[in-house]
């Protein structure tokens, strides 16, 4: 337990906020030099925090497992080994370089579908929402004669009222409403 919040404190220390404030520095400064080191730097701990996410679930019970996260973390951001610029100069560039053209394509096709899966999903909400509001407008409470409504308020609905539609307490009483069609309704968009 000690070793985890150790690593959080770490990570969260020397693996954010200083390369943050670093990256701060260099940009301010326009120093290109410290820029790309942060760049490289942010695109392997990002990495490393997607990789992170699994192994947590599957090997956290390593032993020494949150020290070795730490001392990675460390490593990446030491300036004399250079930890981040080595890997992404060895692994992640040419990995990168390889399969950039299927990432982009992949990233596209996903940017279309997921476009397309939001208006269809969309257009379905809204339906589903003006067919219940022209259902449930188009709905009057039914009472037999001389009853009352539950409760002495028409606006406001007892929780045990079984007889009244669950939008129907949002109507004007003693106020028939016409809409034409009382099956429902399509929307368009």
């Amino acid at each position: 337990m000690v070793s985890w919040i150790l690593s959080r404190v770490i990570e969260l220390l020397f693996g954010m906020l200083y390369p943050a404030y670093a990256s701060y520095k260099a940009v301010k400064a326009k120093n290109i030099r410290e820029y790309v080191r942060w760049m490289m730097y942010w695109i392997v701990f990002a990495l490393f925090m997607a990789t992170e996410t699994f192994t947590d679930l599957l090997i956290s019970w390593f032993p020494f497992y949150y020290e070795v996260k730490m001392a990675f973390v460390i490593w990446l951001l030491s300036p004399y080994t250079r930890g981040a610029s080595l890997l992404y100069r060895r692994f992640v560039h040419p990995t990168l370089s390889r399969k950039e053209k299927d990432i982009d394509a992949f990233l596209i096709r996903a940017r279309e579908r997921g476009y397309q899966t939001v208006l269809r999903f969309g257009k379905r909400g809204l339906n589903l929402a003006a067919t219940a509001a022209v259902q449930a407008a188009t709905k009057t409470p039914q009472l037999s004669a001389g009853a009352s409504p539950v409760g002495s308020d028409p606006f406001s609905p007892h929780p045990m009222d079984t007889t009244r539609s669950p939008l129907s307490w949002c109507l004007i009483p003693d106020i028939p409403i016409s809409l034409g069609a009382t099956s429902g309704c399509a929307l368009s968009l």
